[in-house]
């Protein structure tokens, strides 16, 4: 008997798209798994304690890339648990 894996929920691609005042994370087959807003005013940003545009835009690029972090190697000697517990 063989056991398959079930489909992954998210499949990978992840994009960035772009949205008015703001930039969105879409999977392969575009079901959106996160939205990322953000002020073109950095003083504007600070104030309303909200993130820039372009802290917005890093954020989104960098969500988007958690499918290849997910997919590497663990280091040697990693138990999944913090140092401290």
């Amino acid at each position: 008997m063989t056991i398959s894996k079930p489909p992954r929920r998210f499949p990978p691609p992840w994009q960035v798209v772009v949205l008015p005042g703001g930039y969105a994370v879409e999977d392969a087959t575009g079901q959106r798994l996160a939205t990322f807003y953000g002020r073109a005013d950095p003083q504007s940003a600070r104030l309303a304690g909200a993130l820039t545009l372009d802290e917005a835009r890093r954020m989104a690029l960098n969500f988007a890339k958690l499918p290849e972090l997910l997919k590497r190697p663990k280091p040697a000697g990693y138990t999944g648990q913090h140092a401290d517990r």
